[in-house]
């Protein structure tokens, strides 16, 4: 079977694209045909060894995948079950979905929901599941769309698309934080009210400022964290669920303590299997499936090699889905 792999030997570190027996799978109690696979980050960061996101070699990477159980040995799965699994170190230290099958626990598993097909799954894939923890995070936190305007940084990417969307749907003002200007008719397609250049929120800034946001959903880090931070509503919530600037925080605690400004971090790796069953049952009831069209595009595992220093230098935006059977 076709799959990415990437090794690290005397020769160097290399991901190509080559063949595996069904026999080399790592162990696991549930095989499965996998139908679609997705590039993360995270992905990208593997297959261009830009980070030691690697843990063993070789490995298949692909933090997602979506398909149907040939075998199980877990009580919750049978042969014929369509699922979907996110993170739990898949493509990290554990080969991922970046191949035609993949054997993974049961206890990683999440049915997929009747709303979705494979494709659609993996065209939310970790970044559209993230997304939905952020906007529940803020929920849980009081943030509601009477509160004043939400942000969203990175928001031509993954996690950005589907939270823009999510927000939007809900009935928040979303303003959208980007690096790239041209992909401002994209944004406002997706709900945004409004489209502001990320070097607004990029550099040093003051350690109190003008309160603006009720809300924000951050995958920056860094000067950029600070800086929403430091200009929240009394009382807002920022999830923080990624670093792309940087994983410093130069800020200080005024926010905190003179506004009552709340950071929750919100990881999607090793979430417990009941939030994700949540997260998915709220994106299948609360994201506009219309809109998926418009974040993905489709591509083949060869394909994927050439992407991942695209997604990496940021000149790609929305979801890339991988046909690992094309």
């Amino acid at each position: 079977m076709q799959a990415l792999l990437i090794n690290k030997d005397a020769a160097g570190y290399t991901a190509q694209l080559g063949q595996i027996k069904e026999a080399q799978l790592p162990q696991g109690d549930v095989l499965i045909k996998v139908d679609y696979s997705t590039l993360n980050y995270k992905d990208s960061l593997a297959i261009t060894g830009a980070s030691p996101v690697v843990r063993s070699f070789p490995m298949v990477p692909g933090i997602d995948l979506a398909g149907t159980v040939e075998k199980s040995d877990h009580a919750d799965f049978k042969a014929g079950d369509k699922v979907v699994l996110n993170g739990f170190g898949v493509g990290e230290g554990h080969w991922g979905g970046l191949a035609q099958m993949a054997r993974v626990k049961g206890d990683w598993l999440v049915p997929l929901p009747s709303a979705f097909t494979s494709k659609q799954a993996m065209a939310i894939g970790t970044a559209g599941y993230t997304a939905m923890l952020c906007v529940m995070a803020l929920e849980q936190h009081g943030v509601t769309p009477d509160k004043g305007e939400v942000l969203v940084t990175g928001a031509a990417g993954g996690v950005g698309s589907v939270a823009i969307s999510l927000l939007a749907k809900l009935g928040y003002t979303v303003v959208a934080s980007s690096g790239r200007v041209e992909e401002t008719d994209y944004l406002m397609s997706l709900g945004a009210s409004k489209v502001m250049d990320r070097n607004e929120l990029s550099e040093k800034g003051r350690p109190l400022a003008k309160e603006r946001w009720a809300g924000a959903i951050d995958v920056a880090g860094s000067h950029t964290l600070a800086n929403i931070c430091a200009s929240m509503k009394y009382g807002g919530t920022v999830a923080a669920c990624g670093l792309a600037q940087g994983y410093d925080l130069p800020a200080t605690v005024m926010p905190f303590i003179l506004r009552g400004v709340i950071l929750a971090g919100v990881d999607s790796v090793y979430r417990p299997k009941a939030d994700r069953v949540a997260a998915w049952a709220r994106l299948a009831k609360d994201l506009n499936p219309t809109q998926l069209d418009a974040m993905m595009t489709e591509i083949t595992l060869s394909q994927a090699l050439d992407t991942a220093q695209g997604q990496i230098d940021g000149r790609t935006r929305g979801r890339f889905v991988v046909n690992v059977n094309a």
